[in-house]
């Protein structure tokens, strides 16, 4: 049944895009509905390899008119049922996370108001950027740490949807660490409050007579009917973005039912996020950094484990093409940073242009500790640098309450964090594909498994950029591929499968931040086996039973799918 605000349209000969769009009209819904083809085309992409081109695009106020959505697609799922929600905000998904063939819901139009923010706590809507959030948290010397690379692009609902990570997970974890509770539309079109909850409570959710309650009923007798092998599928890695966080979901020990794991990471296929409360932790005012230059990986082995015997607050890494690459586009940094921030960078790099005429390192590994005082950061990194001297390692220093690009340290992080960001937009004659752009094995096979990857990229001419978060094992690799060339695209499917098979041997995940979207999903059985692909299956159908979120993703997706909308245009 139709909610009773929504009146029924009067003409039976209406597509199902039309009756969509009568539907809303003669609802309460007070958002933009647009169907434009200049609206249509640029919702086709997000920052996959992926094109789609959606039906349709709404833009909601606020949850109420997310429910009416919600209802009014359920209602018409009954005569089409191709007809589906995708949740979209920034737009920066690297795995077609965010782009659907049916009807795009955005929520950066309208979502983007930050509420009550403390020391400990703050509350946002999902299509709020992390760059403003930061801004928010910071004037109460807090921060929410989980954020990726792509910070300043990036908004906290997409963050959330992937269970995004960065520089500081070896710290702090991921995004499941810091979601204390969330407002969620159910796939019966009503929002609710979902949080960490005691069996007692449990007990009483799963009374409930309605939507609600046949979900959290459901959902614990699934995983307690598969308790051992839920708890024994999750990937040993230090983070993970695929599949469905079922083993966080429920948990004998401690007593605790947490419906927010199973939707944090879920990537809009359970239903919508509408609010969102994060925890936040105290920032510390001084960092400090130690660089190593890498001539070859071979030492990796040595160096690796005495690191995390420190337990730096971050361990990441960059190879010599993004060296190169940031070299090669130097100017376009001025449109990044600004004239003062742009010219911090250039006389930050002279004195490391010494160490580049010896010959550009294969490796850049940059080793960050913070702490309360100077003197706390100077001792751990002295210490630090002293063990690894025959390494030819240095070390600086940067404060915490400078400005972004102030520190010394700044011009590698920089580097870091807008490689993507370069490579997208500065090499012209061939795309960003990122198809093993995530992978995962825990560090101490690196040194091993570095080479063999090695190997593939260059078995397949590759031309990738690697970059990563060293002490979780987490790389990020983007080949620069004309994905219009038909050879080119047949590289993909077997690069694809030699490298995941590799990470799946070493135990490994194939995504650690970016999730599994259009590029993994059809993964999913390789990495869990068909047995937990379909609990899986059945989490999916429990939450989302007519699917109306975000097909084609997830547990329904499929290679062929994938694959035929791979861009062949740009």
């Amino acid at each position: 049944m139709l909610d009773p605000c929504i009146k029924q349209p009067k003409s039976l000969k209406l597509n199902v895009m039309d009756k969509l769009k009568t539907l809303l009209s003669s609802s309460s819904f007070a958002g933009e509905v647009d169907d434009s083809a200049t609206t249509l085309d640029f919702y086709s992409h997000d920052a996959s390899m992926f094109e789609i081109r959606p039906k349709l695009v709404i833009k909601p106020k606020n949850t109420a008119d997310v429910e009416v959505a919600v209802r009014s697609v359920s209602e018409l799922k009954k005569s089409d049922k191709h007809i589906s929600l995708t949740a979209r905000s920034a737009a920066t998904c690297m795995s077609g996370g965010a782009i659907n063939d049916s009807v795009i819901i955005d929520f950066l139009e309208h979502f983007n108001t930050i509420g009550k923010v403390t020391s400990s706590t703050a509350q946002t809507q999902p299509g709020v950027y992390y760059r403003d959030f930061d801004k928010a948290t910071l004037k109460h010397n807090a921060i929410m740490p989980a954020y990726p690379a792509s910070r300043e692009l990036a908004s906290v609902g997409g963050m959330v949807n992937n269970n995004s990570g960065g520089e500081k997970s070896l710290e702090y974890g991921k995004i499941e660490n810091f979601v204390e509770e969330i407002e969620f539309v159910f796939a019966d079109g009503k929002a609710r409050t979902v949080k960490p909850i005691n069996k007692k409570e449990l007990d009483k959710k799963m009374q409930q007579k309605d939507f609600e309650g046949q979900v959290y009923k459901q959902i614990y007798e699934l995983i307690e009917a598969n308790y051992d092998k839920i708890k024994s599928a999750k990937p040993h890695v230090s983070k993970n973005s695929t599949g469905l966080s079922l083993w966080n979901t429920w948990d004998r020990k401690t007593g605790i039912f947490d419906l927010t794991q199973l939707i944090i990471g879920a990537q809009g296929t359970l239903g919508f996020v509408t609010d969102i409360k994060f925890s936040l932790v105290p920032t510390k005012p001084h960092t400090g950094l130690l660089i190593l230059f890498l001539k070859n990986t071979k030492e990796l082995g040595q160096i690796i484990p005495k690191v995390l015997e420190y337990k730096p607050a971050t361990f990441e890494s960059f190879d010599d093409k993004t060296l190169m690459l940031a070299i090669r586009f130097m100017p376009s940094f001025l449109k990044l940073l600004g004239l003062k921030k742009f010219l911090h960078l250039i006389f930050s790099l002279m004195p490391d242009g010494l160490q580049f005429i010896k010959g550009i390192p294969k490796l850049v590994l940059m080793i960050e500790f913070n702490g309360q005082s100077e003197d706390e950061v100077r001792t751990k990194i002295a210490s630090l640098h002293s063990d690894l001297k025959q390494y030819r390692a240095r070390y600086e220093i940067n404060g915490f309450e400078e400005t972004p690009t102030a520190g010394k340290s700044e011009k590698f992080w920089t580097i870091r964090r807008y490689s993507f960001q370069l490579l997208r937009s500065k090499v012209k004659d061939k795309h960003t594909a990122p198809f093993i752009d995530d992978l995962v094995v825990p560090p101490e096979h690196l040194p091993e498994f570095l080479p063999r990857l090695d190997v593939l990229i260059r078995k397949y001419k590759l031309a990738a950029t690697i970059a990563g978060h060293m002490g979780d094992g987490n790389f990020h690799i983007i080949p620069l591929m004309k994905l219009e060339d038909p050879r080119d695209r047949k590289k993909i499917l077997p690069a694809m499968k030699a490298v995941n098979n590799l990470v799946i041997s070493y135990g490994g995940s194939l995504s650690g931040e970016h999730n599994d979207g259009l590029v993994r999903g059809p993964w999913l059985e390789a990495l869990y086996g068909k047995e937990m692909l379909d609990i899986f299956r059945q989490a999916k159908h429990i939450m989302d039973p007519d699917n109306i979120f975000n097909p084609h993703k997830k547990t329904d997706a499929h290679w062929d799918y994938s694959f035929s909308h791979i861009r062949s245009h740009f």
